[in-house]
This record gives C-alpha cells, structure tokens and sequence, in this order.
C-alpha cells in the first residue's frame, strides 16, 4: 500500500470527504478534476483554478451533496463564487468546501468497488448518466480482475455503442478499461478497508478520461 493512501486510511472507517477520495483516486492515476479545498472566504484569494468552477460542501457527513443544496455549478467568475461561500457558509457553518474545475462533459459512464454478499469485493463499470438508471446497464467481476475481464465488462454493456463512436461521439474505450483496472488494483490492494467506492459521473473523452464526482465508505470495524 502506497505511503500516502496508507496515511489517509489510518484508523478510519465510514466515509471520506470529497477531497479525500479524490487524493486516494490521484495515488493510484486514476484522473479526476483540479480542485482546492476551502475553508473560509479569505481561502477564496489563493485559488489556482479556471472558471468556470464548482463549489460543494465537502464533509464525510454529507454524502449526498445535491440532495441537501450543496452543489452549484457553472459559477463564471471570482464575485459569483464569493456570493455562493457565503450562502453555503451559512447553510453548512462547520464544514468545509471544495472549489472544483468544471470540464466539458463528455461520454459518461460510471465505474465502483461494491461488496457482494455472495462473492466480496466487486468491480463494476456501467454507462452514465439516464442510461444507469433507465436501464440498469451494469457489469461486474469480482476483484482482482485482468484485461480481459475488463474488455468482456465493457462488451457487456448495452451502451458500449457510446464508447465506438455511435453519432460522432468521440470516446476512448481503451482509457475505460485502463480506468476498470485501475479501480479493480485499488480495491485488491485496500480490500480489508474498502466497503463501496462510486465514480459517478466519469467524463471519457477521445484522449482523456475524468472522475467528476467520487464517494467512498470504508468498512467500519
């Protein structure tokens, strides 16, 4: 286990913050969007970041963000994401806030670690967005897994027209299977700490893939 993520789980269970988990993702090059972590409007000076932008409470008790309005999105300059601190400051007074870059959307799909009752430790990859929840288009292995599992989950999918460029989309399939893998070796390596991890949504692009949002819950002990 790398020194970093080994230092970040330490004692831990239940879920980590946003910024947490997309530390964890960066240890193991799985890609995810730039952001800072904020605490106060003062913090707001020292970004180094483009807009437009995102902000989010970012608290390991809040795990559903937009559900308690605490997300927005598509802030365009420094006075907007001023105004929106100081309205989620005085909804969520002790937490603290992620200022995230936004990145052009791309094809979406959703990939995670989920406990199988049966089996343990799953991998599971699945295309995004409406499609996931019209469709339940998912597939799954249990951990670890080699490339050619990860080339048969994507050939499982319904949608997987949307990663071979259906109506001039244009998608990196093989950067989904790198994404599975790497996700698959997260979960061998943290297999006793991790009991969920959810990116949802990934942005796949014709030369780069991007984990916009990220949960997960550690096995409490």
């Amino acid at each position: 286990m790398k020194a970093a993520v080994k230092t970040l789980l330490s004692h831990r269970s239940g879920a980590l913050a946003e910024n947490e988990v997309k530390d964890l993702l960066r240890a193991y090059s799985i890609p995810t969007t730039r952001y800072q972590l904020v605490h106060t409007e003062d913090d707001l000076s020292h970004l180094s970041l483009k807009f437009p932008v995102a902000l989010k409470v970012c608290s390991s008790k809040i795990l559903h963000k937009t559900d308690v309005g605490g997300v927005r999105l598509n802030i365009r300059d420094a006075e907007e994401l001023r105004l929106v601190f100081r309205e989620f400051k005085k909804k969520f007074p002790k937490e603290a806030f992620l200022v995230d870059q936004m990145v052009e959307k791309g094809v979406e799909i959703i990939v995670g670690l989920v406990q199988d009752p049966t089996f343990g430790l799953s991998v599971m990859c699945g295309v995004g967005g409406i499609f996931t929840e019209l469709y339940k288009d998912v597939s799954f292995r249990v951990v670890p897994i080699d490339r050619y599992d990860a080339v048969q989950m994507i050939e499982e999918l319904q949608g997987k027209k949307l990663l071979e460029g259906f109506r001039g989309m244009k998608a990196n399939k093989e950067l989904v299977i790198d994404l599975v893998l790497h996700v698959s070796k997260l979960g061998e390596e943290l297999i006793d700490q991790v009991d969920q991890l959810d990116l949802n949504p990934v942005f796949v692009y014709e030369n780069s893939i991007c984990v916009v949002d990220a949960k997960m819950i550690l096995k409490e002990y």
